[in-house]
């Protein structure tokens, strides 16, 4: 069954698993997987407790559709208090305090993954309950990264750190020495990590259940312009002509010439139009998705939530969960456009002002599980 999140630390991973050959590589599978990774998985492949969302398996019976209409019955809760530990403070038999950090400082971080798992447990079974019936497909794992020294799972959030993560688990994986000698093509265009989407069946469904499954997410409108500056206020060579020339033809009046052809000048309001349209002229991209379609929490049982806000703390926390060396810290460097500042909340609320109420309610909509599963707050008043 897939394994639940405590402070005991993992221990490095030595033994080949099924699924891969000596050097991590994933076999020639005697079966590849189609789509139901679930509708041949051993007998012995149980499921956690039901109160948990988890990968399933497919039983042949067919799930319930999920309503067309939203029911908001479930507010954003602020936190409660956490649970009380044991009176020495102690969190565990194999609590480890990190080496950056006291005791209670160890405490505080276990606590605040526990509420975190907590929210994002209750908001899936209240919003997606059907979701804990469906059976996991290559399609919900290919976002997911796989470092088997370790044995980390590390489902991949664009404009959540996820270019820094990629060279934090390259040097797990032994094949880079230090996260400041890996540059940005060899992290997403070196081919160096495995996707759990290449194992064979056997070996997919063996590392959900054993490994410590992980994400990294950030505040939704946030993470949204900080794709869109990204993406559209730099020179780019791919998202210029395909998505610019698109979103220019069909949204902006009176478009010249010029910004057609070349798919440069996007404003934010027209870029925003496009994501809301439900007859987009081009597809939805990985770097404005969803996070929730994109991991698929409702259905893969995260045992770590971290939080781009956080980033530093929730890092080296992790790390020193699964017995990172000790020098392995998470990099603090802007992996693009290093002079320009970081896009913070105020930022981003600089970009949004300029939409009308509507297109922020609409958007707000847009990201409503992303916003309820991590428990990110209203980031308007006028906001419903």
């Amino acid at each position: 069954m897939g394994i639940k999140f405590s402070i005991r630390p993992q221990q490095p991973y030595n033994d080949v698993p099924p699924g891969s050959s000596q050097d991590g590589d994933s076999k020639a599978p005697t079966e590849k997987v189609p789509g139901d990774l679930s509708s041949r998985a051993p007998r012995d492949f149980h499921l956690p407790v039901p109160d948990q969302p988890q990968a399933h398996l497919n039983t042949g019976a067919r799930p319930r559709p999920r309503p067309r209409q939203r029911r908001r019955r479930l507010l954003i809760k602020k936190m409660p208090p956490a649970a009380a530990v044991p009176a020495n403070g102690s969190v565990g038999a194999f609590a480890r305090p990190a080496p950056w950090a006291p005791d209670g400082h160890w405490v505080t971080m276990h606590r605040s993954q526990q509420e975190r798992k907590r929210v994002m447990r209750e908001a899936c079974a209240k919003y997606r309950a059907s979701s804990s019936r469906r059976a996991v497909t290559p399609r919900h794992v290919s976002r997911i990264f796989v470092e088997d020294r370790h044995r980390v799972l590390y489902c991949e959030v664009p404009k959540a750190g996820c270019s820094n993560w990629k060279r934090v688990l390259m040097v797990l994986a032994g094949l880079a020495s230090s996260t400041a000698d890996i540059p940005h093509n060899t992290v997403h265009y070196g081919g160096a990590l495995k996707r759990l989407d290449t194992f064979d069946r056997q070996g997919i469904l063996h590392r959900l259940s054993t490994y410590t499954k992980m994400l990294f997410v950030r505040e939704p409108f946030e993470r949204l312009v900080s794709a869109f500056r990204d993406k559209f206020e730099h020179p780019n060579s791919y998202y210029h002509p395909v998505f610019g020339k698109a979103i220019l033809a069909r949204y902006r009046a009176n478009a010249s010439r010029e910004a057609l052809r070349t798919g440069s000048g996007v404003r934010f309001p027209e870029f925003v139009q496009y994501l809301l349209d439900v007859h987009r002229p081009v597809g939805m991209d990985i770097h404005w998705d969803h996070v929730s379609r994109l991991c698929s929490p409702c259905l893969i049982d995260y045992d770590f939530v971290g939080k781009f806000e956080s980033m530093e703390d929730d890092a080296n926390f992790f790390l020193s969960l699964i017995r990172a060396p000790r020098n392995l810290t998470f990099p603090r460097f802007k992996d693009r456009h290093s002079q320009e500042a970081r896009t913070t909340a105020q930022i981003a609320r600089q970009y949004f002002t300029q939409l009308s109420a509507l297109q922020r309610q609409r958007t707000y909509d847009f990201y409503y599980m992303d916003y309820l599963v991590f428990n990110y707050s209203k980031p308007f008043a006028d906001l419903y």
